[in-house]
């Protein structure tokens, strides 16, 4: 099969020919239809998270499944299927607590090592050697994923548009619902309409916001991003965004502010020290916070970029984060999947 390649930090993704893998154990072989291209792999490929190379990337997958473990009883050969991008072993202590998005198998032996949870890859090149598997390695024709990690895909959605459930939107749905916790009404800010950020904007639109701001330093990610359903738009190219979202909302700000692209963050980032943030009243650490981000900015930072947006009593850093947000995708994915395939006699 082809799968792209990624041999050394700062190099290309090189399409080669490799064996087809093998599922083994409690696993299900992917004929891939579509892998999203996430922000995440662009920080393996310039280095800011360590990963053992060569690797294949790519982990928002749909597909068809191929093969089966003979264990395996959840999906079918022929199943349309998305993949979750944690793939939880169902053993640890978090997943045995419900909490498959912190499942510390995944974390220790996927993203440490590149491995599943036998130690082993199942990718390699044809003289044996090694590659590494970032999740399930999908940017190739075939992955081989643990069968906790595979779910039925949506009827009606089409599996080329259906990818990105299993970590773009997933990450905004937990971020919306479980972190920020949106309500009715509420005015939500969204810094950077790129993947997630525009999955933010759907779902906040869903659990019923009143009014979502969307801040760019693109016109037409904006323009994209009203089409999803913000209500409003700034540019931070062009204007200060505290004081476009001061005047969109009266002077009383946001109730929750997701940051996504760095390229929109930063220019917030002089934000931090403006006086006009007591526009947004008093600021104060809130429970609930969540934001994105890597090993060289970890989360609760106190300075940081669109911090500006935050100077308001209830302000709550909305952003998905690489666990999902909180949302338990195989609890989730798992609900939708026993919801179209019922069990006999259920």
């Amino acid at each position: 099969m082809k799968a792209a390649v990624l041999s050394e930090v700062g190099g290309r993704l090189i399409v080669e020919d490799i064996p087809r893998p093998q599922p083994r154990a409690g696993e299900v072989l992917v004929r891939v239809a579509a892998c999203g291209v996430c922000h995440t792999d662009l920080h393996v490929v310039k280095g800011e998270v360590n990963f053992p190379m060569p690797c294949v990337l790519g982990h928002e997958v749909s597909g068809t499944v191929e093969e089966v473990a003979p264990d395996v009883s959840t999906v079918r050969p022929g199943d349309p299927v998305v993949c979750g991008f944690i793939m939880p072993c169902g053993f640890c202590d978090y997943c045995a607590r419900g909490r498959d998005e912190l499942c510390t198998t995944f974390f220790a032996m996927n993203r440490l090592q590149g491995t599943l949870y036998d130690g082993e890859s199942r990718l390699q090149r044809p003289d044996g050697s090694k590659l590494a598997m970032y999740s399930m390695g999908g940017l190739a024709e075939y992955a081989v994923v643990p069968a906790t990690g595979v779910f039925a895909a949506p009827a009606g959605v089409a599996l080329a548009d259906a990818c990105i459930i299993g970590c773009a939107m997933m990450t905004a749905y937990g971020a919306v619902k479980n972190q920020a916790q949106v309500q009715p009404r509420d005015t939500v800010a969204v810094v950077g309409a790129g993947g997630v950020g525009s999955n933010v904007i759907q779902m906040a639109r869903a659990f019923g916001a009143g009014q979502i701001i969307a801040v760019d330093v693109k016109d037409d990610k904006l323009e994209a991003a009203r089409g999803l359903g913000a209500t409003h738009t700034v540019n931070a190219a062009q204007e200060d965004p505290v004081a476009g979202v001061a005047a969109l909302t009266d002077g009383q700000g946001c109730g929750y502010r997701h940051r996504g692209s760095r390229a929109s963050g930063d220019r917030a980032e002089r934000l931090h020290d403006d006086p006009r943030r007591r526009a947004f009243g008093h600021y104060r650490r809130c429970p609930r916070h969540h934001r994105r981000g890597h090993r060289d900015h970890p989360a609760g930072a106190a300075r940081y970029p669109g911090a500006g947006l935050l100077r308001q009593p209830r302000a709550h850093r909305l952003a998905g984060g690489h666990r999902h947000g909180g949302a338990r995708p195989a609890q989730r994915l798992a609900a939708h999947h026993a919801a179209l395939h019922p069990r006999p006699g259920g």
